[in-house]
């Protein structure tokens, strides 16, 4: 059996093994979603048992005190009192500080419940981040299995580069993913359960604090489900505009600029210079998404007052500009992780094209992005 039958057969068993291993994780990581799901939901149930009782202690505390205070008053001039009347302030008063006594023994143990449910909730977090960790990791693994690894028959420097390139994509396309989960799941998938909880404690609400209360609740509930359509509009738009099949690149990024200083309340200057040509495609996406990585990471980490985005289509060359007056950083300084400044350089090195990127502490940052038109065919 030749090296590479050899090598192709061992990638074939690690595959199957590493194909496993991820349904397993998944299903661990999956059941421990659940489960955190439902503590997460009790939790919110007993908060709202515990504020029913305390509500309910110092109510009975009140009527109490005010039960021992005729005791008293009884005691002290027994002889104006008749028998029914003695002992009915008698007997009131002690059912009072029984109901009391019970209703503080539940307190402490709805207390101590909130306190285990809270802790539970914790190690459960971290369960889960753990096996989204390692979920992840083992999705690198197979991917490059399963891809270019397999196909290395000649030239070992050029698979052991290969390896590098490929693991650093598959981990940044990772990396989005696990970003756009935790999206939807914090935001949308979390509302949305929100949204059932307290739609069951609506009948409750209107049983026990009348008709305006429980209108109060449904006004609020539909202010949370607006909310959770403007993110779940926000996250489709992030992952594919729609609009710029239909409208072009400059109708595009002048609405999503628009949209994106309305939401975060940044001035946005563009501008638009040249004819408004048609770009191919692959063009349109990936210049549209140079500047929305741009604005965001000024957004994200430069905390500007203003960005100015200019684009000058030529005949033969797209040359954007994109210019914030942020706190800047050290383009020297290569910040471990960022991912967002290694994605950009990827795009315009695929396109053939350069970008350079100046940058001042408390001055701000100039990005500047040149693609030729002809790159297509080169």
């Amino acid at each position: 059996m030749t090296d590479t039958k050899m090598l192709d057969k061992i990638i074939d068993q690690t595959l199957d093994t590493v194909g496993k291993s991820r349904e397993q994780i998944f299903e661990n990581g999956e059941q421990s979603r659940q489960e955190l799901q439902a503590l997460e939901n009790e939790l919110v149930e007993v908060r709202l048992k515990v504020a029913t009782i305390i509500e309910k202690t110092d109510r009975t505390e009140m009527h109490a005190r005010f039960a021992r205070n005729r005791l008293v008053e009884v005691s002290k001039e027994f002889e104006k009192f008749t028998n029914d009347e003695v002992r009915t302030a008698y007997e009131q008063a002690n059912d009072y500080q029984i109901q009391l006594a019970v209703y503080k023994q539940e307190e402490v143990q709805l207390r101590d419940k909130r306190a285990q449910i809270e802790s539970r909730l914790v190690n459960l977090k971290n369960t889960v981040m753990r096996a989204e960790q390692l979920a992840g990791q083992m999705a690198i693994v197979y991917k490059f299995l399963s891809s270019d690894i397999k196909k290395v028959t000649h030239v070992i420097e050029d698979a052991r580069e290969k390896q590098a390139f490929g693991l650093q994509i598959i981990e940044a396309q990772e990396e989005e993913r696990k970003k756009l989960s935790r999206e939807i799941h914090d935001g949308p998938a979390q509302t949305m359960a929100n949204v059932l909880l307290r739609s069951e404690l609506i009948e409750r609400i209107y049983q026990e604090k009348g008709i305006e209360d429980a209108l109060n609740e449904i006004r609020d509930l539909r202010k949370m489900v607006k909310s959770s359509l403007v993110e779940v509009r926000r996250i489709i738009y992030d992952l594919r505009p729609m609009a710029l099949d239909d409208l072009g690149l400059i109708p595009t990024l002048a609405k999503y600029l628009k949209t994106f200083e309305e939401r975060t309340q940044i001035s946005i200057v563009f501008r638009h210079i040249g004819k408004e040509t048609r770009l191919p495609q692959q063009f349109g996406i990936a210049l549209f998404r140079l500047v929305q990585e741009s604005v965001q990471n000024a957004y994200k980490h430069a905390a500007p007052t203003e960005i100015q985005v200019k684009i000058d289509i030529t005949p033969t060359k797209v040359i954007m500009l994109i210019k914030d007056d942020g706190k800047g950083f050290d383009p020297s300084l290569k910040k471990e992780g960022s991912f967002g400044l290694i994605g950009m350089k990827e795009r315009v090195h695929m396109l053939k094209g350069e970008i350079n990127i100046e940058s001042k502490r408390n001055v701000g940052t100039i990005v500047i992005i040149g693609i030729p038109l002809n790159s297509k065919s080169n």
